[in-house]
């Protein structure tokens, strides 16, 4: 059954390489509504995405992924020029979940619109530090956040990579 949203859906990879070039505004744009689509528990739209391409501002949070991943002058958004930060409401029991569906619509999004990206992680360490949620009150951000991840965007600067066989077992039917 050929379908352009499953075609994309299979088609998409995770991109370890960026160009400096920014995202084109309207794709940004796009890709952000896509988020705000995602499923969410009982509709209650705990997530919130902080959009972040000022280069001060991401050198920043490069620092702090990079410390906690132990590895403080490595670049763990692979030079990628927009950081698309996911937080969920804490009180809501299903935060991390739906965060997790806004990380998938944003990166599937992307891949649609002719945008690279990739999942980061350590969002939740990162966002529990002091250094975290005082970034966050300078940003304006109030509230109870959990980190759920970073979706980086760009341009890859490196050949698409390729799809992996799918592996045994992935799927049980009973």
């Amino acid at each position: 059954m050929e379908n352009i949203v499953l075609k994309s859906l299979e088609e998409r990879r995770s991109v370890r390489k960026y160009l400096p070039k920014q995202v084109e505004e309207e794709a940004l744009s796009a890709i952000l509504r896509a988020g705000t689509y995602a499923p969410t528990g009982m509709n209650r739209q705990s997530p919130m995405m902080i959009v972040v391409q000022n280069p001060e501002e991401r050198e920043i949070l490069r620092k702090m992924n990079a410390a906690v991943m132990g590895r403080p002058d490595s670049d763990p958004f692979y030079g990628a020029p927009t950081i698309v930060i996911v937080l969920a409401d804490r009180n809501v029991g299903t935060a991390v979940e739906d965060g997790s569906l806004v990380m998938g619509n944003l990166m599937n999004a992307a891949h649609a619109v002719g945008v690279d990206s990739c999942w980061i992680h350590r969002a939740r360490e990162e966002f529990e530090s002091d250094e975290g949620k005082a970034l966050l009150k300078k940003w304006g951000v109030e509230g109870d956040w959990i980190g759920v991840g970073h979706c980086i965007l760009g341009y890859r600067d490196c050949d698409y990579p390729e799809t992996r066989a799918r592996k045994d077992g992935w799927i049980v039917r009973v």
